[in-house]
């Protein structure tokens, strides 16, 4: 049975982007960030979901598959946001935080589309 490390991959990020996303951090951390908070949320979201279509990439021909492993990705960002209001009193949702991860996982598709897809 071959192991598919694309898929430990894919499970370590969402792992680390859960975390990352509800620990408590500095305030003087997230003052240093400032606007960069989207381009971050735009980066993370994108390597999450093209690391997900490369650990399903043998299924990625049938379509139904191609569209639902982004929109999973999208659903995680979107409760993971929910979370950050509800659970936490350090943090809050924002809705420009999930249309950062929605342009990263849009941009992320088309990369794979173009790129890697054919390659794999």
């Amino acid at each position: 049975m071959k192991v598919n490390v694309y898929l430990y991959i894919a499970i370590i990020l969402s792992l680390l982007i859960l975390i990352g996303s509800l620990i408590s951090i500095q305030v003087s951390v997230v003052k240093n960030v400032g606007n960069n908070d989207k381009l971050m949320h735009c980066f993370a979201y994108g390597i999450l979901n093209l690391s997900w279509l490369v650990a399903f990439r043998k299924r990625l021909k049938i379509n139904k598959v191609k569209l639902l492993i982004p929109l999973l990705v999208l659903c995680y960002g979107i409760i993971i946001e929910v979370l950050q209001q509800t659970i936490t009193n350090y943090r809050q949702a924002d809705f420009y935080d999930i249309l950062a991860n929605f342009i990263g996982i849009s941009l992320s598709v088309i990369f794979f589309n173009l790129f890697l897809e054919k390659k794999l």
